[in-house]
């Protein structure tokens, strides 16, 4: 297992969240006059982001539970549960948003990545029990540069590490961006995996070789509140 540096993280459909900004920057930024040589570089080593939302304020990452996912976790006799502030209620999981920020710079220059920024779930998590052993991942982070999730895991009350990578994120599944009632940005659709990190963890941890990263967890729904 490979315990990953920490990063800021955030979600690729969270990128989404400022595709409608971008464009109208971009449209302002081409009708400025042309920096000189020096501003240029200095532009292209710190660039300036097209958008960005500088702090996050809710609401919640909800994750509606593949079929597939309830199965194995019945064929390996893991009982799921939840952490802090998380919920699960008629097979959705849902983690409260505590902070985070994302920033979105122009994919057509050379600055990588151009998504950057975090989408922070600290306070909740998820369990799985066999007997009496119990993994613990919690503090979710998903990064948009990557497309995946990190977070702390702990086994038997004993810290694994943190910033593990746990799940892998699809987003080529990603409904168009919506907004709810109450004008808060929804992302749906994002197909979530468990991660090759994971898989082995959970295989050593459990005595078996049945998780892989093929295994479907379910499909993301986001909905998420800019700070005023």
């Amino acid at each position: 297992m490979r315990k990953v540096t920490k990063l800021a993280v955030s979600i690729t459909s969270a990128s989404i969240l400022v595709l409608g900004m971008a464009a109208c920057s971009s449209t302002a930024s081409t009708s400025e006059s042309s920096p000189s040589s020096s501003s240029s570089s200095e532009a292209e080593t710190n660039p300036t982001p097209l958008a960005s939302i500088p702090a996050l304020a809710g609401v919640d990452t909800q994750v509606t539970l593949d079929a597939g996912f309830v199965e194995a976790l019945t064929t390996l006799g893991l009982t799921p549960g939840v952490i802090g502030g998380a919920t699960l209620t008629d097979g959705v999981l849902a983690f409260p948003i505590t902070g985070g920020n994302v920033d979105y710079y122009d994919p057509q220059e050379d600055y990588r990545p151009y998504v950057q920024g975090s989408i922070e779930h600290d306070g909740s998590g998820i369990s799985l029990t066999a007997g009496e052993t119990v993994v613990e991942l919690t503090d979710f982070r998903i990064d948009p540069g990557t497309s995946q999730l990190f977070g702390t895991v702990t086994a038997n009350g004993a810290e694994v590490g943190q910033d593990i990578y746990i799940f892998n994120l699809d987003g080529s599944t990603l409904n168009p961006l919506d907004e709810d009632a109450e004008g808060n940005a929804v992302l749906e659709g994002t197909t979530v995996l468990v991660s090759p990190d994971a898989a082995g963890l959970l295989n050593d941890t459990f005595g078996t070789d049945a998780v892989t990263d093929k295994l479907v967890v379910g499909i993301a729904k986001i909905t998420a509140k800019a700070a005023e």
